[in-house]
């Protein structure tokens, strides 16, 4: 029977945050895309329509049902994803020099989307399964090393260097809030250092090296490789306070800023509204990650905590090093703006998570 305490603890703040989220999205895609008319890219506006009623249908079915029945999925979830991803490098398709799509049908998708939650979801069971452990070493997080290790591989030899770092940051996120030894902490720190060389020589790309070379000197090859950059920060800067007006950005007109609809959405909207456009952007943002939070604290169990702290993180590292990128504070790694840039697996997935933390937040009155 179904429970009416669940329609009066429904997140109605969370919901609107959403909402306020999806609106800018879509204008901002129809500004990025209108000068592309004659060859019929404004239409992805109406896509990325689309995608957020696909995406806010997926949040409300992701709350009706008991989010403890995840920790019995974790391990199939999580396994389901590292096929997806394995098929991804034998099937998927290539764009871009990139093989991160799935074609089913007339619709693909990128597992890799659905890899981060998969993540989230099994170190939330694994941690709530050890909860006994005051603080953990290295002897006791063997297992959540490999769970992450072996996505985050698969995804970087897509290649998708912005998505694996993501991943790693957010299980690194994870392990923070369940206490790690800062003894461990500072081994594991300096072992990720160590193989900063091999995955410079083995797992990164040419273009890839060439990016971070760039982000070290900015004015190597500012028609090539620094071009993406370059321009990020000139749309940026041409806003100023109040920005040129909506439509009215003339890095955007004039086409000069490539991946304008993807990557660089938050260079078209800092153009358009300025510092207090892009501001208060950053500030509802911020007033989602403190509402997740609260609903973290407020989770009546270990297992609800992780996952809705890991679903934040999934938001609040993407949102960060896309920042970063654009501005010119972390090489060019192709990450989006999380729920703002276009891309229908990442809002469907995205919004499959905000559900759960909103399923987390719905059923907290149980355990009272």
């Amino acid at each position: 029977m179904f429970d009416r305490r669940l329609l009066q603890n429904f997140d109605w703040i969370l919901l609107l945050i959403l909402v306020l989220i999806g609106t800018v999205s879509v204008l901002n895609l129809y500004s990025a895309t209108f000068p592309l008319k004659q060859i019929g890219s404004s239409q992805i506006f109406v896509k990325q329509i689309y995608w957020f009623l696909i995406g806010f249908a997926v949040l409300l079915i992701m709350t009706t049902f008991d989010y403890h029945l995840l920790e019995t999925l974790a391990y199939p979830i999580y396994i389901f994803a590292l096929v997806l991803l394995i098929l991804v490098l034998l099937l998927g398709d290539v764009r871009s020099g990139s093989q991160r799509w799935l074609s089913l049908g007339g619709l693909s998708f990128q597992p890799s989307e659905l890899a981060k939650i998969a993540v989230v979801i099994v170190l939330a069971k694994f941690f709530d399964e050890h909860g006994q452990v005051d603080e953990y070493g290295l002897r006791e997080l063997w297992q959540p090393f490999l769970l992450t290790a072996m996505p985050a591989v698969l995804i970087l030899r897509e290649p998708d260097l912005g998505t694996a770092l993501c991943l790693t940051v957010v299980s690194f996120s994870i392990l923070l809030f369940v206490k790690i030894k800062w003894k461990s902490l500072l081994i594991l720190i300096l072992i990720s250092l160590s193989t900063a060389p091999l995955i410079w020589h083995f797992l990164l790309k040419e273009y890839q090296r060439n990016r971070i070379l760039i982000f070290i000197d900015p004015d190597k090859d500012p028609l090539g490789a620094g071009y993406h950059i370059n321009q990020s920060k000139i749309a940026i800067g041409s806003g100023l306070f109040w920005g040129k007006g909506f439509l009215k950005g003339t890095q955007t007109r004039l086409h000069f800023l490539p991946e304008q609809h993807t990557d660089f959405a938050f260079s078209v909207f800092a153009e358009e509204w300025g510092f207090i456009g892009s501001l208060s952007l950053l500030l509802l943002y911020l007033f989602l990650m403190l509402w997740g939070i609260n609903i973290a604290k407020n989770s009546k169990d270990k297992f609800g905590a992780i996952i809705a702290l890991g679903i934040l993180a999934i938001v609040f590292w993407q949102l960060v090093i896309n920042v970063s990128m654009v501005t010119g504070l972390l090489p060019v790694v192709g990450i989006p703006l999380v729920m703002v840039s276009y891309g229908g697996s990442s809002i469907v997935m995205t919004m499959a998570g905000m559900g759960l933390l909103m399923n987390i937040s719905m059923r907290r009155f149980m355990f009272q």
